[in-house]
């Protein structure tokens, strides 16, 4: 079976640690990071399905050019931007580089997880389609997934 892969990307460690701490307690797979570059090495390793990821980090990486990064590497993860900080232009900045939604900490642990719930399911629908097409591939040009045999049009 299939489970929930959640990437936490704070620098903030008790705040990273408390939300993978409650996470896991509802039985889903979460993993807590401090940068962007950890989380860019997270993402080269492991697929998820969702990334809830701090804009403002110390460090090589802010939170928008992680996202930019995250989007290059597993394109169709969706990421909830969390900031401290409400700063409308760098949340614009996010959504325009693919960000699902941006949350303002403090954040109730049940919005959280109904935006998370949400993402999920967008993620969830786009994979459907694309599992939909390759099917649909199959069923109509056989020999694009399976290659041309020697054998083909012969009896067995």
């Amino acid at each position: 079976m299939n489970t929930f892969r959640i990437l936490v990307v704070d620098d903030e460690i008790d705040f990273q640690e408390t939300i993978v701490n409650r996470l896991k307690k509802r039985n889903l797979h979460a993993i807590g990071v401090a940068s962007g570059e950890d989380a860019i090495q997270a993402l080269e390793d492991e697929l998820y399905d969702v990334v809830l990821l701090d804009i403002k980090m110390p460090g090589g990486m802010d939170g928008i050019e992680t996202l930019r990064e995250i989007k290059r590497i597993q394109p169709l993860v969706e990421v909830l931007l969390l900031t401290g900080h409400a700063s409308v232009e760098t949340s614009i900045e996010g959504m325009k580089q693919g960000a699902f939604d941006y949350l303002i900490k403090p954040v109730k642990f049940d919005d959280l997880l109904n935006k998370m719930a949400q993402a999920f399911q967008k993620k969830a629908a786009h994979d459907s389609k694309i599992r939909d097409a390759k099917i649909q591939e199959l069923i109509r040009y056989p020999s694009r997934v399976f290659g041309q045999e020697e054998e083909d049009g012969k009896d067995f």
